[in-house]
Order: C-alpha cells, then sequence, then structure tokens
C-alpha cells in the first residue's frame, strides 16, 4: 500500500469539465513530475463537489484548501507553494475560504455547511473510476450485509420503516413499490433504474453517476435480491458521456470483484446490469415510456394499471426507481431505517438532492434536509440574488412544476408543501428568478418546452398545450383579449385532469401558479397592453429622452438603422423600424435612453 502526504482532488464532473478541469489534471501530472513529487502526492479525478459555479474546482488535503476557478497558469504556483514549500496560495482560494489568516475547510463554506449528504456522499470525494476507492467508502458492504445476513422480506420491510419516496418525482413509498414487485408473480423479474432526467436546469442524476456510479451498481444489486430480479437495466440519456463512460467501467469493474453476475458472495444469488441509451426524448422520464423504449419501442406512455411492478419489461413485473432513491439505499441498509426516518419531516424522511439555477450566486448541486426552508435554500446556501436584484419567484420540479413567490419563501421542502402550493418537488430542479423576469414568458417558455416534447399520443396534451402555448404567444405580443385568461385556466385544468401520463397532466402547473400568483402580470400584458419586466419584446419600446448628447455612438450601434439625428441634437427611434434589441441602451454612455 503506498501512503501520501497530500492529496490534489480535481473535480471532473461535467461543470467543471467543460471549463478545462481536466486538462488543469493533465498539467499536475506534468508540474509533480517535474518537482518529483509523484510520490509524495497522491493526484485524484473527482466527480462533482457541487458548487459549479466556482470551477474548475481543486481541494488539496490534508489542509482541505478550496481553490476555485483555477486556470492553466495557477497549478505551476499551486505546485510550488503549497505543496513543495507547504505555504497555501491564499489569493487561489474561494472568496469565502478566507477570513482574514484563518483557512477554511470546504465543509465551513457557506454553501455547504447547511448541506447533508446521504445520496452524494462520495461524490468530490472519491476517484469515481476506481472500486477500490469506494470499498474504502464501506462501498458493497451493504450487499454484503444483505446477502449473507439478510433475507428479502427483510430488506423490504427496512426500506420501508426508513419513509424513503421516490425521488424521481411522485414521491410514492419506496418501500411499497419494493414489496409490489416482489409479490407479483412472474417467471422472470427485472430492476430498472430511470436516469434519464430531461428537465431543463436538473442534473442531479447526472452528477451522482459522474461521481459515485458504483452506489447505483450495488443499490440495484441489493434490490434485485429484496424483489426477485436477477436481471437491472439503467436508462440513461446519449447526452450524458461521462455519467455513461464511468456507469460502464463501475459495471465491469463489480463484474471483475465478483460483485455482479453469478453466485455473489457465495450466496447463491444472481444479478447483472446493462445500460441502456436514451435519445433524449422528455416522455422517456415517464415510466411506462421509459420502459418501451428499452424494450426497443418508442417510448410513449400506456395507461396504468397495470403498474409496472405487475406488467412491466416484457410484460414481466419490473422495479423501476431513479437515481437519488437507489443512491439512498445502502446507506439505509448500513445504519439502519430509524437513522434515515430521523432525518427530514413527519411525511417526507431523508434529504433531497437539488440542482440549483437562474438568477442565484451560487449556481450548483445540493444535498439538504426535507424541511429546510426554501429561504435558507436560496438566501444562505445559494448566496442570494446577483447584483443586487430582488428577488421574484422560485420554480421547483421543472417543466412540471410551478412558481412560487416571496410569500412562500419561508415554506419548509417536502413533497405535500410544494403539490399544497400547487408546486412539486420533481426530480430537483430549482430555478430562481428575479424582477427582471417576466412571469407570462417563463410560463411560455415551459409550453414551449412541453409542446415540443409531448408524445402526441393523448388528444388533451397533444392538442390543449398547443392552444394554451398559442394562448400565451398572443398575450405576450400583445394582442391579448380578458376571454385569454379564462381560456388559458379552463384549458390548463382540462388537460391536467384528461392526459393519459404524469407528464401531461402535470404540463400545465408553470401557467396556473403564475396565473394564481402572479395574475397581476398578465392583466397588464391584457389590459395595459405593457410587460412590467421589459422582457416581451411587442411590448417594449426603447425611447431617447433629453439627455440625449448627440454623440451619435446609439445610431452607430443599431443594427437596422432606427435611430436618427444630428450630431449634438437629440436623436429619435422609428418606432416601426426598432427590433428592441437593447443595442442602443448598452451603448448609450449618458443614460439618456429608456426601456419602456
Amino acid at each position: 500500500m503506498e501512503f501520501y502526504r497530500s492529496h490534489v482532488l480535481v473535480c471532473g464532473g461535467t461543470g467543471c469539465t467543460s471549463s478545462g478541469s481536466m486538462t488543469i489534471l493533465e498539467k499536475f501530472e506534468q508540474e509533480l513530475e517535474k518537482h518529483g513529487l509523484t510520490k509524495e502526492v497522491k493526484l485524484v479525478k473527482t466527480g462533482c463537489f457541487g458548487l459549479c459555479e466556482a470551477g474548475p474546482i481543486v481541494i488539496v488535503y490534508p489542509e482541505g484548501a478550496f481553490y476555485s476557478r483555477i486556470k492553466l497558469e495557477d497549478v505551476e504556483r499551486i505546485t510550488e507553494e503549497h505543496l513543495l514549500k507547504g505555504r497555501i496560495v491564499k489569493d487561489l482560494l474561494h472568496k469565502e475560504a478566507v477570513d482574514e489568516d484563518k483557512i477554511k475547510s470546504i465543509n465551513e463554506v457557506g454553501f455547504y455547511k447547511k448541506q447533508k449528504r446521504i445520496a452524494l456522499r462520495n461524490c468530490g470525494v472519491i476517484n469515481p473510476e476506481n472500486i477500490e476507492e469506494y470499498i474504502a467508502m464501506d462501498g458493497y458492504r451493504a450487499l454484503g450485509k444483505v446477502l449473507t445476513e439478510m433475507k428479502p422480506e427483510e430488506v423490504i420491510e427496512v426500506i420501508k420503516k426508513s419513509g424513503l419516496r421516490g425521488r424521481g418525482g411522485g414521491g410514492f413509498p419506496t418501500g411499497l413499490k419494493w414489496e409490489f414487485t416482489a409479490k407479483a408473480k412472474g417467471d422472470q423479474k427485472y430492476v430498472a433504474c430511470n436516469a434519464d432526467e430531461g428537465d431543463p436546469g436538473a442534473f442531479m442524476d447526472r452528477s451522482i453517476l459522474e461521481g459515485d456510479p458504483h452506489v447505483i451498481v450495488e443499490a440495484m444489486a441489493i434490490a434485485g435480491y429484496a424483489v426477485g430480479a436477477n436481471q437491472g437495466y439503467v436508462y440513461i440519456r446519449a447526452e450524458y458521456p461521462i455519467a455513461v463512460k464511468r456507469l460502464q467501467i463501475a459495471i465491469d469493474q463489480a463484474r471483475e470483484y465478483g460483485l455482479l453476475g453469478k453466485d455473489i458472495f457465495g450466496s447463491g444469488f444472481d444479478f447483472d446490469l446493462e445500460i441502456r441509451l436514451g435519445a433524449g426524448a422528455f416522455v422517456c422520464g415517464e415510466e411506462t415510456a421509459l420502459l418501451q423504449s428499452i424494450e426497443g419501442k418508442r417510448g410513449m406512455p400506456r395507461p396504468r394499471p397495470p403498474f409496472p411492478a405487475i406488467k412491466g419489461l416484457w410484460d414481466k413485473p419490473t422495479l423501476l426507481n431513479n437515481v437519488e432513491t437507489y443512491a439512498n439505499v445502502p446507506q439505509i441498509i448500513l445504519n439502519g431505517p430509524e437513522w434515515f426516518a430521523s432525518i427530514g419531516t413527519e411525511k417526507s424522511k431523508g434529504t433531497k438532492v437539488f440542482a440549483l439555477g437562474g438568477k442565484i450566486n451560487n449556481t450548483g448541486l445540493l444535498e439538504i434536509p426535507m424541511g429546510t426552508t426554501l429561504r435558507e435554500v436560496i438566501f444562505e446556501i445559494g448566496g442570494g440574488i446577483p447584483n443586487g436584484k430582488k428577488f421574484k419567484a422560485v420554480q421547483t420540479g421543472g417543466p412540471s412544476g410551478g412558481c412560487l413567490k416571496e410569500e412562500h419563501l419561508d415554506t419548509p421542502i417536502d413533497y405535500d408543501n410544494l403539490i399544497a402550493l400547487g408546486s412539486m418537488m420533481g426530480s430537483g430542479g430549482m430555478i430562481v428568478m428575479d424582477e427582471d423576469n417576466c412571469m407570462v414568458d417563463i410560463a411560455r417558455f415551459f409550453l414551449d418546452f412541453t409542446v415540443d416534447e409531448s408524445c402526441g399520443k393523448c388528444t388533451p396534451c397533444r392538442e390543449g398545450t398547443k392552444r394554451m402555448l398559442e394562448i400565451l404567444e398572443k398575450i405576450t405580443s400583445g394582442k391579448g383579449e380578458p376571454e385569454d385568461l379564462e381560456r388559458l385556466e379552463n384549458l390548463a385544468n382540462t388537460i391536467k385532469s384528461a392526459s393519459l401520463c404524469g407528464l401531461g397532466q402535470t404540463a400545465p402547473n408553470p401557467v396556473l401558479s403564475t396565473l394564481k400568483y402572479f395574475r397581476h402580470e398578465y392583466e397588464a400584458h391584457v389590459y395595459d397592453k405593457k410587460c412590467p419586466a421589459g422582457v416581451c419584446k411587442a411590448l417594449t419600446s426603447y425611447i431617447i429622452t433629453d439627455a440625449c448628447k448627440g454623440c451619435t455612438l446609439c445610431a452607430k450601434a443599431c443594427p437596422v438603422n432606427a435611430i436618427s439625428g444630428e450630431v449634438k441634437k437629440v436623436h429619435e427611434i422609428d418606432q416601426n423600424k426598432c427590433i428592441k434589441c437593447g443595442a442602443c441602451l448598452e451603448k448609450c454612455p449618458f443614460g439618456a435612453i429608456i426601456k419602456k
């Protein structure tokens, strides 16, 4: 066994990779070699650390020095100063990781302080491509315990007692789903994992697969034992190349170590896993459509019942959970159901992973106990709204969720509270909006996505969402009529009650919630022909005031020659020509142009 005095952890998640972290890793390799440190300093490629806004991220242990936004030219300084001479390079540390002379570890930074990591516990900690690092973190111990000490029904009872609910959106009790599958009659059963994750702004499942793929392999094997299945499938979209690659490496390593395949742990239990790639259809996040796609058919929902637990893959009983749900299972087995049930709220146990994005300072991935308030997430963990802007709304649950306003910020986050407010937990996307966002335009944006992604099988979703989008486009273009608001609401409620699958049933949520909480914005568009946020171009105009000095910069910037006037005299904008691009406003050095 080799021992190292320092460990350098470089984030290898998609976010940091896209900003050059792998070239930084290579540069570290070169620098360590150059200074003869390869036997003293261990370089580790990890999964996502969570604080994507600060990437590329490098953490050096044992000090826990948290370096953020590292550039290629910074690597030499860190190597020579910190790794060679033992002097932390303070000016390269994350802004919150330095308090006067005290160096704070990553866990003391505001983004991480209130988090509790269960599903994400190994992300940013281990090399996801090394099974031995996973085993060193108690990996596969839960599988060993289950196969050698527990009966299948005992495993199911533990999951039921834990209170774990499905993290993919619906929040159905996981233990009950396992029990239904175990009791279903069938000569063959399957276990499936939903890693499709099609919500805009959501990257929880992807990050778990990139940072800790073995936890999914282990959990699915446990689930297979509990329900009587010997074959599993992970359905993951092909747009996640890093996650696909690391999951395949994990499966291959588990087979090599005898943790997948025949007679695992000498228990007589056989279980194996395969990956199935999805082509990026949002509807394949719906369980029956996903199973159709695994079978090689077009991904379209089918009526339920029968549910997959009774009639799933190839008409055989099938257990289907999403990535985050499975990621909790090994820890529940090892620590006991009471431990997990002690976290969270009465009806929503444990933690929840959220992808925090939009108008927020700390964009990234976080895991919090259920019951944490929206205010804590947005203003403490998320660091508040950038540029001193005012908070307006937060949308939870992706295109299927709703938009909540400032008065809801002290709401404890759990399944039931969010549904009661007209939103939902969903898979965990959380998009923050500020005063510059138009809520009518936000509803139009999400509905545009839903229309594009509708599978077209049922009429309410296929036709109804198109009609809703047409009304919203009419309103945002300044042609809305008072009756449109009632039409919009009636259509939304019809689609909600008549659509075939959960995606169609929740598609109107962004419209219904914005109508409920931001109706004044709809009325301003319809009655006053104004967009209060100044977003909808058809309802916005740019005016040159008397403060104009006639410098001509605005006229030169205008791409359609809509501005005229003599030098040193007040200019004018031809509203018929103006395309509302805002180039003039940006160029004016005197603040003479206003957006109205």
